[in-house]
């Protein structure tokens, strides 16, 4: 593991999760100030529904603007983006966001793996995958392939996860960079791209 990895080029920060993580993410987005040189994709596991409780949820825990996610929306750094229930969120080479309702992936829809499989693609190695507390194994695939495309990869510690079937299926199945626990993923989050 790359301890002292400086990440200095990231386009993008992409987090799943799925049980447990929501309360990971609200310890660490009310202490984040600004993120000016790249953006932040959160898929989280949601019940189908078409409220955007969520969204406002963001709204209200942090200063960094968050932004709905529909169809072709563009990707921009600064800014938060949350994908919604019920549709699997997929990245354009044109900097868009877009929205697929294929099959469910691992029982879910958004899956982690699309997203961090299609940001991956885009994104290379301007990419960082963070998979949060989860009950099932959505995200070890995707991990695998931003790590491939050269991107870095963060896995909460088992051992501070509510549900931490999800990181232990993904810790033995990849080679992460960092595995941390919540303030850590703070502070890893606080300093990309700062030197």
């Amino acid at each position: 593991m790359e301890k002292n990895k400086v990440i200095t080029d990231c386009k993008v920060l992409i987090i799943g999760g799925s049980a447990g993580s929501l309360e990971v993410l609200m310890k660490i987005f009310p202490r984040l100030e600004s993120i000016t040189s790249f953006a932040i994709v959160i898929v989280l596991h949601r019940k189908n529904s078409e409220d955007n409780l969520l969204e406002e949820l963001f709204m209200l825990k942090t200063e960094i603007p968050v932004k709905e996610v529909e169809d072709k929306t563009p990707l921009k750094p600064g800014f938060i983006y949350i994908a919604p229930s019920d549709y699997h969120l997929l990245f354009e080479k044109n900097e868009l966001l877009s929205l697929d309702i294929s099959e469910k992936i691992n029982y879910s829809r958004p899956s982690i793996d699309v997203s961090f499989e299609s940001a991956a693609e885009v994104y290379q190695k301007s990419l960082v995958g963070i998979l949060l507390s989860g009950a099932n194994s959505d995200g070890t695939d995707g991990l695998n392939a931003i790590k491939s495309f050269g991107g870095t990869i963060v896995i909460q510690k088992p051992e501070n996860s509510k549900i931490p079937f999800m990181p232990q299926n993904a810790i033995k199945n990849t080679s992460p960079d960092y595995i941390l626990d919540e303030n850590e993923i703070f502070e890893l989050i606080s300093t990309i791209n700062s030197k």
